[in-house]
Order: C-alpha cells, then sequence, then structure tokens
C-alpha cells in the first residue's frame, strides 16, 4: 500500500510541478511578447525543470508532506515553482500589459485541462476498464490545472487574480490596493489553514464534470 501511496504522491507532485512551470512560461512568454525580456535574460523561457526549482516549495516542503502522508494516510500536496521575474515598465502596453500576463498563466492551465479532458472524454471506455492506471492519470492531470486555475484567480497577493482586479479597480481605491498587498499572503494563509477555501473544491469538481463528463 504504501509502494502505491509514493507512487501516486510523486505522480501528482509531477503533474503539479510541470502544470506551475508551465503557468509561470506563460506569464514569461507573454510579457517577452510585450516587449519585456527578463525572463528569457535570466533563462527561465524553458520548460527544463532545474531552471524553475525553488528549494522550498519544489523539494523541501513536498518531501515533508510524503513522509505525513505516508505516517497519517492524509493527503496534503502543495508545491511551487520559482516564479518568473516580469518588469512592467518594459511593456508596449502600459494599459493592460499587468493585465494580459496575470491572465496568461491561468488561462494555459485552463487550456491543458480543456486538451488532456477532452482526450478523458472522448478515449472508448473500454481502454479504462482494462488500464485503470490511464484514468487516475488523465484525471489527475485535469484536476490539477482547474484547480491551479481557479485558485490562481482568486483576486488576493500574491495570486494572478490580485493583478486582474488591480487592472480594473480605480485609483479612488489605492488604499484597498495597499491593504491587500500588505496583507493578502496572511489571508490566504488563514483561509488555507482554516478551511475558507472549501467552496474551491466544489468548484473544481463542477468544471471536472463539465469538461470530462465524468
Amino acid at each position: 500500500m504504501e509502494i502505491i501511496t509514493i507512487i501516486t504522491f510523486i505522480f501528482v507532485l509531477v503533474v503539479l510541478f510541470f502544470s506551475v512551470i508551465i503557468h509561470e512560461l506563460a506569464h514569461g512568454s507573454v510579457a517577452y511578447s510585450l516587449g519585456d525580456p527578463t525572463a528569457k535574460y535570466e533563462g527561465r523561457l524553458t520548460l527544463n525543470p532545474i531552471k524553475h526549482i525553488d528549494p522550498i516549495g519544489s523539494i523541501i516542503l513536498p518531501a515533508l508532506l510524503l513522509i505525513l502522508a505516508l505516517k497519517t494516510g492524509n493527503w496534503i500536496i502543495i508545491g511551487w515553482a520559482k516564479p518568473v521575474p516580469v518588469n512592467p515598465y518594459n511593456f508596449k502596453d502600459k494599459k493592460y500589459g499587468n493585465l494580459k500576463v496575470s491572465l496568461a498563466g491561468p488561462m494555459t492551465n485552463i487550456l491543458l485541462a480543456i486538451f488532456f479532458g477532452l482526450i478523458l472524454r472522448f478515449l472508448p471506455k473500454e481502454i479504462f476498464i482494462n488500464n485503470q492506471g490511464i484514468l487516475l492519470a488523465l484525471s489527475y492531470i485535469v484536476s490539477i490545472n482547474i484547480w491551479l486555475a481557479i485558485f490562481n484567480l482568486i483576486p488576493i497577493p500574491p495570486l494572478d487574480g490580485s493583478w486582474i482586479l488591480f487592472s480594473f479597480l480605480p485609483e479612488r481605491f489605492e488604499n484597498i490596493k495597499m491593504f491587500l498587498r500588505q496583507y493578502g499572503f496572511a489571508i490566504l494563509m488563514f483561509l488555507i489553514i482554516f478551511g475558507g477555501l472549501q467552496w474551491f473544491w466544489l468548484i473544481s469538481d463542477f468544471f471536472f464534470h463539465i469538461i470530462t463528463g465524468f
């Protein structure tokens, strides 16, 4: 049982890590198309995982969570890659540049979820009867990318949704922006730790069903 848990955990972690890499790569690519070469100069416009590894979020924390899963049977999978550096002062589009770059990550995850979800929907069901591993693998890929897209659209810093919100807030709400920038991370951690994001799983399950039919 432990071997199955370890294999599944590692697979989910790899899918999460590469989904985050593609998410960050989308940010950097759109920023580059808008005239900001920062990510390119730092060698971050690549799928090479070594360039994106964060020692804590990509190695130490997942290892500790794996140990916890083996000991308690409770799965908590959290991880991240290094954010791709972006300098908005280089954007050709000063008005909507931040908005375009912020949307690029979640939209890429949505497209990945749709692509693999449609494979899951239209593959002959007989394949899944004889190969449950394919069903589980595709389900994890779709679920993780839906999760990443929705989670990152929450309008609380440092998530992408905050930059999308800030792009539309009038200047008279500058105090709200400052408050969220100062306390956003603490608010986000509070919501995660005390179950304030339970609704988030219901939305994820809804979109999983819409895309895959399962």
